[in-house]
């Protein structure tokens, strides 16, 4: 009977690494948000008003919608095709499934659309490093290094276990 992988709580980032990931990714968000507005306001000088003057006129609501646009935008683009935002490569972690495995992208726009949730950032408060969104998406953030020596290491030790068994 073949073990399979288990992600372990020793591998998840810690508190200190998610809240830098946090605070990255924000950072990198609103430069996104930004470079959206600079993009709109060269569409208008150029002869589109109607759009910059709805982006001038945006309530709250709009800004808020606005914002969820870009966070679905740049959390699904990263996470589905590199695993990782840039918080996560900075901090040296990355988005997994229980066994060790890339999410695919339904697993990560659940994701994204649960940091959606209204104070899943305070879901952190727990005593493990996991928010409503690896929750709620069974993923984990784990730190790269030592989630791929743990892997790497599991697998070498179960391929030793397979050969001694079939010696016998």
């Amino acid at each position: 009977m073949e073990k399979e992988f288990t992600v372990s709580d020793d591998l998840l980032a810690s508190k200190k690494q998610r809240l830098a990931n946090y605070f990255i990714d924000y950072v990198i968000k609103t430069l996104l948000g930004g470079l959206v507005g600079l993009a709109i306001g060269f569409t208008a000088y150029f002869g589109e008003n109607i759009i910059l003057e709805w982006v001038r006129n945006m309530n709250r609501i709009e800004e808020f919608i606005f914002g969820c646009i870009i966070s679905l935008i740049y959390y699904n683009l990263s996470e589905i095709f590199l695993s990782r935002t840039v918080g996560k490569f900075i901090t040296k972690t990355i988005v997994v499934m229980e066994d060790g495995s890339k999410p695919d992208y339904k697993t990560i726009m659940v994701r994204t659309i649960c940091r959606l949730i209204p104070f899943n950032a305070f879901s952190f408060l727990g005593t493990l490093s996991r928010g409503w969104h690896d929750s709620l998406s069974k993923t984990y953030v784990v730190q790269k290094e030592l989630f791929e020596e743990t892997r790497e290491l599991f697998y070498s030790l179960d391929e030793i276990g397979r050969a001694e068994e079939s010696i016998n």
